[in-house]
């Protein structure tokens, strides 16, 4: 077994419940759909956490040709999967029993947290690259985590609701163009 084989193990199985947590939340929102009431910049923001659980899948591959594995370059890796797994147990409420539930209301409560931990993932990604190869994101990849940074920070102390409404499609369209421009093939 190569080194990447025995790595992605613990990786894919931290990604795969971030995954499984945002679509057990979609379900829960269609299983409870009467007792919930929806706010679109949420239901935004747990697409895209879908998305970057998938897209750091897709980009861990990436790592398969690495050879020169240590610890530290292993924690970074997995502390970006946690984040990723953080940001996608957060975005969406436990839908259990009889209470109402509202998203805005969900939204605004942990909005720090939700984006601390997508900051951690923009943190994490750049120190991928220097752990992994002792170097900063290309250009154009490093633009986008500096877009995606400071966007991040203004939603975690921004408590205005115009902004949010306008924020969450804003980062769905930037993520959609970074995906496209840096990660369309393997």
């Amino acid at each position: 077994m190569d080194p990447f084989d025995y790595l992605a193990v613990l990786f894919s199985i931290i990604l795969g419940l971030a995954i499984e947590h945002v679509l057990q939340g979609f379900r829960g929102l269609i299983l409870t759909r009467g007792k919930v009431k929806l706010y679109t910049p949420t239901l935004i923001w747990a697409g895209l956490t879908l998305l970057f659980a998938l897209q750091g899948w897709w980009a861990n591959f990436g790592m398969r040709t690495y050879m020169s594995w240590t610890f530290m370059s292993f924690l970074v890796i997995i502390l970006h999967s946690i984040s990723i797994y953080m940001g996608a147990a957060l975005v969406l409420p436990e839908l259990e029993g009889e209470t109402f539930i509202d998203l805005r209301e969900h939204y605004f409560a942990h909005r720090r947290w939700f984006f601390g931990a997508l900051l951690a993932q923009v943190v994490l990604s750049v120190g991928k690259e220097l752990a992994l190869y002792g170097r900063l994101l290309g250009r154009t990849n490093g633009e986008f985590h500096l877009i995606f940074a400071l966007a991040l920070i203004a939603g975690a102390i921004t408590q205005r609701e115009w902004f949010h409404k306008f924020l969450a499609p804003a980062c769905c369209l930037l993520y959609l163009l970074y995906i496209a421009l840096l990660f369309a093939r393997l």
